[in-house]
């Protein structure tokens, strides 16, 4: 019981960390922006990370 105890908390945190990995390595965002949306995801978790995909990024780029 102890290994498959040990193999679900293992799954369940890799769909934790998921998003995380995919906001910080998205050029979605940058700065401070990315950042907001990492901490959204650690405090709110899935439901921040479906806002990302929907709303990023909150502000339009400047090219200059």
């Amino acid at each position: 019981m102890g290994i498959s105890v040990l193999f679900s908390f293992l799954i369940l945190a890799l769909f934790w960390v998921i998003p995380l990995i995919m906001i910080a390595k998205s050029d979605r965002t940058h700065g401070g922006e990315k950042v907001a949306w990492i901490l959204a995801v650690i405090f709110i978790s899935w439901f921040a990370w479906v806002f990302y995909l929907l709303l990023a990024p909150l502000k339009q780029q400047s090219n200059a």
